[in-house]
C-alpha cells in the first residue's frame, strides 16, 4: 500500500515524476502513505521507551508505563501528521508569487512524500541510544532536504535557482516544526516517565 518509497530513495527525479502526474487526493495520500509511514516512529519510540528505556549518560534506563507508552504515542502519532499538512500548507503560502503555484491539496501530498526518509530514520528510536537516534534523524533531516531540491523544481514548475531559494526556505521552516515536535515529544515522554516513577513509588 506504501507507493514510491522505494523510488524516492532510489531514483528521486523519476518519482517525482510520476507522483505529479498521479496527482493525489490529500485523503489517498495519507491513507496510502502517510499514515503508514508515520507509524514507523511512533512504533519505534513506544518498544523503546517502554521496553529498553533511554539513558542520558548514566547506568539506569529510563522507561515509561505501557499505558503511558500508548497515550504518549497517540500524540506523537497526532502531532506528526498536523506538522505534514502545516509543511504542506506553508509550501503553498510561499510560492503565492509563482503563477504555477499548484493547489493547496497537492503541496500536502508534497510534503507528505519528502518526509519520507525522516519516517524511515524513526526506525532507529526502537533501541534507543542517543547518538544513534540523532544521528539517525540528521541523515533523514539531509536526505528530505535533497529531495526537497530535487523536487521543487519540477513541482513549482520553476527554475533550479527558483527551487533552491524556495526548498532551503522551507527546509529551514520544516526543521523548526521537527524541533517544535521533537520537544513536544521530549516533554511528553518526560512528563510519562514522572508519573510512572511517582506511580512506582507509591
Amino acid at each position: 500500500m506504501i507507493n514510491h518509497v522505494w523510488g524516492l530513495i532510489h531514483h528521486p527525479d523519476k518519482e517525482w515524476r510520476a507522483i505529479n502526474e498521479e496527482h493525489e487526493s490529500v485523503s489517498h495520500m495519507y491513507f496510502h502513505h502517510v499514515l503508514w509511514m508515520a507509524a514507523i516512529p511512533v512504533v519505534s519510540t513506544f518498544i523503546g521507551t517502554t521496553q529498553f528505556g533511554w539513558t542520558f549518560g548514566g547506568d539506569e534506563a529510563i522507561k515509561v508505563s505501557l499505558m503511558d507508552g500508548l497515550g504518549l504515542g497517540v500524540l506523537f502519532y497526532a502531532l506528526i501528521l498536523v506538522a505534514v499538512a502545516m509543511v504542506g500548507s506553508l509550501i503553498h503560502w510561499m510560492a503565492r508569487n509563482h503563477p504555477s503555484r499548484p493547489p493547496r491539496q497537492e503541496c500536502i501530498v508534497f510534503a507528505g512524500y519528502i518526509a519520507t526518509p525522516m519516517f524511515l530514520s524513526g526506525v532507529f528510536a526502537i533501541y534507543p541510544i542517543i547518538w544513534l537516534c540523532l544521528l539517525a534523524c540528521v541523515i533523514g533531516v539531509a536526505y528530505t532536504g535533497y529531495l526537497l531540491y530535487r523536487g521543487t523544481p519540477s513541482f513549482l514548475g520553476i527554475s533550479h535557482k527558483q527551487g533552491f531559494i524556495l526548498s532551503s526556505t522551507t527546509l529551514g521552516v520544516g526543521v523548526l516544526v521537527l524541533e517544535a515536535l521533537l520537544a513536544a515529544v521530549v516533554l511528553l515522554w518526560s512528563l510519562g516517565s514522572e508519573h510512572s516513577i511517582v506511580w512506582k513509588f507509591f
